[in-house]
């Protein structure tokens, strides 16, 4: 099958981040398995969606991983042209969903794997894909250690291979989705003395976070990201029913994205002691008042590659890019960074198509992403 070809099918898949990914994993394990490799699912705990990893290559020190992630974003909503699950070739731009971020890129690891067969491997090749990286990135961390334990050799590089127009990507930042809750007393909104009022509490938080967000980019600042300094931003807030009604319930979200430089669980600690602080006040007036705070899902790390790792000239080398960059956006990289791999992020497609309506890559960034794949097996035949 072409690249294009398995792209097509690849997509046809419409798994969300949160559903079951059986039906994609299935077909990718039955692909790689009809070329004599032998694939593990690593499956959640009721079994409705699964990870894969395998070796194509000897059992030696050294190999690198290739990981990618089969799930996708909604496109409910959003002003589609075409058919969003149907791969549509507009003469050499191909329109779907995940056709940049990321299925392009399992689709060139699964079109190259016939020459990595063939190929004498000095050093193996792994596959790893994941589910529900676009709601958290949760199933990266478990199939990390699960490789680790599978293998007797341990591999020293990976490649996410996240939509970067194949420029290597050194650099992310850490990020973690909050969910807070606010629980006031409702009453008329003439007896607001007398009340709580869940959304004027809210804001003394929000100002808290914003002030945080100052006291980052004051204190430390990376200027290899745009910004270049850790973010806190509040997406949604819902509350009250009625303008005059005090609202006892109040919740909003929000994100955080930190610089390798910062601690992420510090700055949580700090907002969390804040909040204890805030509702035992508070609970003198109204002791039901409560703040929670709960985190949808575990923190993502930052990515923080040097430019002198060797993974850096290695993927240069291979790609054809004398350059590198940073992104903010989240991806699985830091968690295997963070696992001991060197790591880089490097797809073919933009990041700007990622999440959109008539989203899309080309052909000619699958042929070169290809042709840099076919170039990592030259050199690990070394």
């Amino acid at each position: 099958m072409t690249v294009k070809e398995i792209l097509a099918k690849l997509v046809s898949f419409p798994v969300l981040g949160g559903e079951s990914n059986l039906s994609i994993i299935h077909w990718i394990q039955n692909y790689i398995e009809n070329f004599g490799i032998q694939t593990t699912l690593v499956p959640n705990e009721d079994g409705t969606k699964a990870s894969l990893h395998c070796r194509i290559g000897p059992s030696k020190n050294g190999g690198v991983i290739l990981s990618g992630h089969t799930d996708v974003v909604p496109v409910e909503g959003q002003d589609w042209h075409t058919d969003p699950f149907t791969l549509v070739d507009k003469n050499g731009t191909l329109y779907a969903r995940g056709s940049a971020d990321m299925k392009g890129f399992v689709a060139c690891c699964l079109a190259t794997l016939p020459a990595m067969v063939e190929a004498d491997l000095k050093r193996p090749i792994y596959f790893a894909f994941t589910y529900d990286e676009e709601i958290g990135c949760l199933a990266a961390p478990e199939l990390i250690e699960h490789i680790k334990a599978s293998y007797p050799e341990q591999a020293k590089y990976a490649i996410i291979g996240e939509p970067s127009m194949l420029e290597p990507v050194i650099g992310k930042k850490g990020i973690c989705y909050v969910q807070t809750e606010v629980t006031g007393s409702a009453g008329h909104s003439s007896g607001i003395h007398k009340e709580v009022s869940a959304i004027h509490e809210s804001t003394h938080l929000i100002l808290w976070l914003e002030n945080k967000m100052k006291q980052l980019s004051q204190a430390n600042q990376d200027e290899r990201f745009d910004p270049p300094h850790s973010t806190i931003h509040v997406g949604q807030i819902k509350g009250g029913v009625a303008t005059n009604i005090v609202a006892d319930y109040t919740r909003f979200e929000w994100d955080i994205r930190v610089i390798p430089h910062d601690n992420i669980h510090t700055i949580f600690d700090e907002f969390f002691a804040y909040c204890k602080e805030r509702e035992k006040s508070v609970q003198k007036l109204f002791p039901e008042f409560t703040i929670t705070n709960t985190l949808l899902h575990p923190p993502v790390p930052a990515l923080d590659t040097k430019p002198s790792d060797s993974i850096v000239a290695l993927t240069q080398k291979i790609s054809g890019k004398s350059t590198w960059k940073t992104v903010a956006f989240a991806a699985e990289a830091g968690q295997f960074h963070e696992a001991g791999y060197e790591s880089i992020i490097c797809g073919p497609g933009s990041i700007e198509q990622a999440h959109r309506a008539n989203e899309f890559t080309t052909q000619e960034q699958l042929d070169r992403c290809v042709t840099m794949l076919e170039n990592l097996v030259t050199e690990l035949s070394k």
